[in-house]
């Protein structure tokens, strides 16, 4: 069955052939491309590789087979105030997300560990993510024509970003642009939700009775230990073959918004940027998680906001994202980062 799949998919894929001429016969060989889905079809039978927008020799391993970095599907709470401060610091990072006055806090401490976690808040079905070699955290709305997906982790990345997939097609999505790109949910784009990377300290004081997130089972991983030590000040990312920008240091963290991005030290060392409708501001007090052997222990990166001016004058946030500088060149090569 698995090998009628294979030839069906070989000739299924129009176009990813080319032709040798050897001892006077004529024999069809796939292309990278198409030796690269036929690669892929082995290890992922339900998931259609005659329909990408990428071309999947961009597609690498990053280690773990499918699922070998376990999402939260059912995922356990305690109140905010609860929390004692030897199992979560106040400048830990958390991803802090309030929807209709209701506030969950996603700390990277469990994050770093399973990168997925399937929820609901407010009666929303969410998926937060956390991309530990891209350094980006970013919240989707689960709901796409009138289904709610679950997703898993590929164990793939492209431009070292996490390659996602969902349970119901095993189509894969692009964690970074929220984006489907091999299988039956190609192009599609899932809803992000607005959320913050910021301190625990700061999230309990916008929202007192929030829940934070806690680990199924304490003893499953090293919670609170960061498997990436001293990653962030490396001179190059890590499983990324693609160009580097020319005027940044790949490894500098940047917060995008809107397609656009400014760098960090530039947002840190102004206290506040106003660019458009756009204000980005900065205020000390959150370890780095990809910095010291525990998160804990991080050096200071700072807590950003990115707000924008509403209907009625008021100030509202907006979806945002902080990453390193190679991560938005790969995916925003045209466009220049803000440096100054």
């Amino acid at each position: 069955m698995m090998r009628s799949k294979f030839h069906r998919l070989r000739a299924g894929l129009a176009g990813l052939s080319v032709f040798l001429l050897l001892s006077g016969f004529v024999i069809d060989v796939p292309d990278a491309n198409a030796q690269s889905a036929l690669r892929w079809a082995y290890e992922w039978p339900k998931t259609d590789f005659k329909k990408t927008s990428i071309d999947l020799r961009d597609i690498i391993s990053g280690g773990p087979p499918k699922d070998g970095i376990p999402s939260i599907d059912k995922p356990r709470f305690m109140a905010a105030n609860k929390v004692n401060q030897q199992d979560l610091a106040p400048t830990e990072p958390v991803i802090g997300v309030i929807i209709n006055g209701k506030a969950k806090a996603y700390p990277l401490r469990i994050l770093t560990w399973h990168e997925i976690v399937n929820d609901e808040l407010a009666g929303v079905p969410i998926t937060v993510t956390y991309c530990p070699l891209c350094n980006s955290t970013i919240v989707f709305d689960r709901r796409l024509d009138d289904h709610i997906l679950d997703f898993g982790t590929t164990g793939k990345l492209r431009n070292s970003d996490m390659v996602m997939y969902d349970r119901q097609t095993e189509s894969w999505w692009q964690q970074f642009l929220g984006e489907g790109i091999v299988g039956e949910l190609m192009g599609k784009r899932l809803k992000t939700i607005p959320a913050r990377l910021e301190s625990f300290e700061k999230f309990l004081a916008r929202a007192p009775k929030g829940r934070v997130l806690i680990p199924t089972d304490p003893n499953m991983r090293s919670y609170g230990r960061n498997p990436y030590e001293s990653y962030d000040s490396a001179s190059a990312p890590f499983l990324y073959g693609g160009d580097l920008p020319d005027y940044i240091e790949p490894m500098i963290r940047v917060v995008v918004a809107d397609g656009k991005a400014w760098s960090m030290p530039l947002i840190r060392k102004r206290g506040k940027v106003e660019d458009g409708n756009f204000v980005l501001s900065w205020t000390a007090g959150q370890n780095s998680a990809l910095d010291s052997s525990r998160i804990r222990k991080g050096r200071d990166v700072g807590n950003v906001i990115v707000q924008r001016k509403g209907a009625g004058g008021e100030m509202e946030d907006v979806v945002y994202d902080v990453t390193f500088a190679f991560v938005y060149h790969a995916f925003h090569g045209g466009k220049k980062i803000v440096i100054n």
